[in-house]
């Protein structure tokens, strides 16, 4: 049941962003032409500036469906399989204790608190609470792919162990 959760919001994220790179490419070619033709196009910059965020904001979630982070695995590979096994929980740990803490909570707060006063984008005339909307949005995804990580690495851990006992 996880696996097709995790499978259905990996695929809904990668038709999301292909749509959000498309609409920005398009957004960014227009308002290179309406400079050219100088024709006024005011939008069109603060439209880039909010599929930008969008984008980078929903990649960072759709990277953890892969594990995909920064790492230097030069001191993890100089660990014994237990310690590999301990550090790569204590990272999806972290992960997600920052997913929620920045993220999540974070993210709700930055969210009220800006469509509390009615904040709107110049241009757009957007709440610009809608375009912040993304970032706890996109920390409940991480949660969920991190959690999906950490129970693939015990349910893997369980069968080295099984496997180690029973013996021919």
């Amino acid at each position: 049941m996880m696996k097709r959760i995790y499978k259905s919001i990996k695929r809904v994220l990668e038709w999301m962003l292909v749509v959000i790179f498309t609409m920005l490419v398009i957004d960014v070619v227009w308002q290179v032409m309406a400079r050219y033709a100088k024709i006024s196009s005011g939008f069109t910059e603060e439209l880039s500036r909010f599929l930008l965020i969008w984008l980078a904001v929903l990649a960072t979630a759709y990277s953890r469906s892969y594990k995909g982070q920064m790492a230097i695995d030069f001191f993890y590979e100089k660990f014994s399989q237990k310690g590999k096994y301990i550090l790569s929980l204590f990272i999806e740990f972290s992960i997600m204790a920052f997913a929620l803490s920045v993220m999540v909570i974070g993210g709700i707060n930055l969210v009220y608190i800006t469509l509390k006063l009615g904040q709107l984008s110049p241009s757009l005339g957007l709440p610009v609470g809608f375009v912040y909307s993304i970032v706890p949005v996109c920390g409940i995804i991480i949660l969920f792919f991190s959690s999906y990580h950490v129970i693939n690495y015990i349910r893997k851990q369980k069968e080295v162990i099984s496997s180690k006992t029973v013996r021919p």
